[in-house]
């Protein structure tokens, strides 16, 4: 019977140098992003979102990049949530995409600040009516009762608001923009290649080096 400490894959898939990557951090990301589009992957767009509070503690989660730019990376979510909450007392967080069918990681650090209200209110227009609803009728991750508790005030809000429900203030656009950029590809042997972006505020400008794997 395997056991989990046999369970292991050889990546063979690419490689990559620093000579070969874009001298910008989000255009190279915007090549690996197009790539994993490409081939199809599943939920090329899911990341890793890692957060700490206030005492130090740390906790993460799945959710879906939906911008990109030379400003930063953009998710939306409740800001009461237990995200919401954490990046409020330490505005430092660090995303992370792994697109496993190319072998490839991407991790990225940063501070997070809140989109503005012209953005939020654009990306919530945009969404299926019953995901706005779902943002009235969440407390997200608050205690719940039951499931019948949460059906009952998605009803309400329905009755409510109907189908032009406007954007909740509890809700909304957060920018991590970043200072720290690793793409990982898998290699051979576990001799993986690691090439880090680190942000030189006083030149305007990234470095770009390798990392041991």
């Amino acid at each position: 019977m395997t056991t989990l400490a046999d369970l292991r894959k050889n990546y063979s898939r690419g490689a990559l140098d620093s000579a070969d990557v874009d001298s910008d951090p989000v255009s190279q990301f915007q090549t690996w992003f197009a790539q994993a589009l490409d081939a199809k992957l599943p939920e090329p767009n899911a990341m890793t979102l890692a957060t700490v509070d206030a005492q130090g503690r740390p906790s993460a989660r799945i959710v879906l990049i939906k911008g990109v730019d030379a400003r930063g990376f953009v998710f939306f979510t409740n800001y009461d949530s237990r995200k919401g909450r954490e990046l409020a007392a330490n505005p430092a967080a660090s995303l992370l995409f792994h697109w496993i069918e190319l072998e490839r990681q991407v991790r990225i650090e940063g501070r997070v600040e809140k989109t503005s209200d012209e953005e939020s209110d654009a990306y919530y227009a945009s969404r299926p009516l019953g995901s706005r609803i779902g943002a009235w009728a969440s407390d997200q991750s608050q205690l719940l009762e039951s499931r019948e508790a949460l059906e009952a005030r998605e009803r309400e809000m329905i009755a409510k608001y109907g189908d032009a429900p406007p954007r909740p203030p509890h809700w909304g656009g957060y920018r991590l923009v970043p200072d720290n950029i690793e793409f990982w590809q898998g290699r051979p042997s576990r001799l993986h290649d690691r090439i880090v972006y680190t942000r030189d505020d006083a030149r305007d400008s990234w470095r770009i080096m390798r990392l041991a794997p």
